[in-house]
């Protein structure tokens, strides 16, 4: 079950939002069933949205990072082409890899610590989902909702979402394709072409086509009226305006630090007294603390991405680095960016995926902070002890990568206890 939903997690991979609330509402009827914590299935739930969607290739993430990316390096004159440093940060994003990865070694072992195992133990041996449940005994299990009703049909939530994937991949190719033809001078190469796309037209179309013809199988298929269907869309849209709000301030936020040249002051008082090396770990933090306070990854990405970007060319410039050494202080500070970021997203108790986890697991918000928290601060300081701060002085990411992941492991494997088999009567 634990596994099921780590897998369906990373399937969901197009959107934190959608991937919070399909996998909590699907998975909790069999989690319940197999007495797995609610607490347990909030972690899975959480864990797996924001980290896959922030790596991931395709997905709601990718248009809005290209875009912070893409105004951070036009503003210190690089010619580096926004996409391919997306790309090229994907190794140094080691906090949602292993957040992903010790989800999966938790659930595959039946291995936890702390007040995960506690909340594990109870739902085992007493059967109380939460800690304020009835005995199993005492309450019915959602059984009804694992039953498939006669209108119900698995392609009518399949068809749309390959519709945004194939979409947005076409999209992107188009795109990409158009434009190389524009400039000239350059071959049809599949990196070119995806390096000249216009991901955030792709996305809107693709997520455009997809909710239309979403509306029509159900009109069609006399699931839902046509005023039912659009009122359903509308109400999807309306959940979103709460995070559009939040971006808009924090755009305005970006926007005033760039007119007071908040970069520029940093440097000169960081200029002498730090050495850009040590830059990524910094940043993860102050990231982490940002997004810990205000309960927005996209809108630290905002503040802060326009800041750090010129703060870490110049310190290099400073420090006399070279060219090879500039350009990883830079990709490391702009993966620490989006990292930070994710990570302070998960601990805040006021985040929109962590509140949107409780919801779509029916967990307690508090209990599911409580005991996630242990297991993202662990993930986190790893991260930064072998990842962030070993690379920055020339570590080759993909060794940094096994080595948290073997750390990580042994930590389990270590300080964590084996839950008590639940066997069914």
């Amino acid at each position: 079950g634990m596994v099921a939903s780590w897998v369906m997690g990373i399937a969901i991979f197009f959107d934190d939002y959608a991937n919070s609330l399909i996998i909590g509402n699907m998975m909790r009827p069999i989690t319940d069933k197999l007495r797995i914590s609610r607490e347990k299935l909030a972690y899975i739930v959480d864990s797996t949205a924001a980290p896959i969607a922030s790596i991931v290739i395709i997905s709601t993430w990718i248009g809005y990072e290209l875009g912070l990316i893409g105004e951070g390096l036009r503003s210190i004159g690089s010619t580096e082409n926004a996409y391919d440093v997306f790309l090229n940060t994907i190794p140094f994003r080691f906090y949602p890899i292993a957040a992903l990865f010790f989800v999966f070694i938790v659930s595959y072992f039946q291995r936890d610590f702390g007040p995960m195992f506690k909340a594990e133990k109870r739902a085992r041996t007493t059967g109380r989902l939460t800690e304020t449940d009835e005995p199993l005994e005492e309450k019915k299990i959602e059984t009804e909702k694992l039953k498939i009703t006669k209108k119900s049909k698995w392609f009518n939530g399949a068809i749309p979402i390959l519709i945004i994937l194939f979409g947005t991949i076409a999209g992107l190719i188009y795109t990409g394709i158009n434009d190389l033809k524009e400039i000239g001078g350059l071959q049809f190469t599949l990196q070119n072409i995806i390096s000249h796309s216009d991901s955030y037209s792709s996305l809107l179309w693709a997520s455009f086509a997809a909710s239309i013809v979403a509306i029509v199988m159900s009109i069609w298929e006399k699931l839902l009226s046509l005023t039912k269907a659009m009122e359903a869309w509308f109400q999807g849209i309306q959940s979103m305006l709460f995070a559009a709000l939040i971006l808009v301030f924090a755009w305005g936020i970006s926007s005033i630090t760039n007119d007071l040249k908040t970069a520029d002051y940093l440097i000169s008082i960081l200029s002498n007294s730090i050495d850009p090396r040590y830059l990524p770990v910094l940043v993860f933090l102050v990231c982490a603390l940002i997004s810990f306070a205000t309960g927005t990854s996209w809108g630290t990405m905002a503040i802060v991405m326009p800041i750090v970007i010129p703060l870490a060319h110049k310190i290099s410039v400073i420090s006399g680095l070279s060219a090879v050494d500039s350009r990883l202080i830079i990709h490391g500070v702009i993966s620490s960016v989006l990292t930070g970021s994710v990570f302070g997203d998960h601990c805040s108790p006021i985040a929109d995926t962590t509140i949107l986890s409780s919801l779509a697991s029916k967990c307690n918000h508090i209990d599911h902070v409580r005991t996630q928290l242990p297991y993202a601060i662990l993930v986190a300081v790893v991260c930064m002890m072998l990842g962030d701060l070993p690379t920055a002085f020339g570590l080759n990411p993909y060794i940094a990568i096994t080595l948290i992941l073997i750390v990580l492991s042994l930590i389990l494997f270590f300080f964590g206890k084996k839950v008590p088999e639940f066997v069914e009567n």
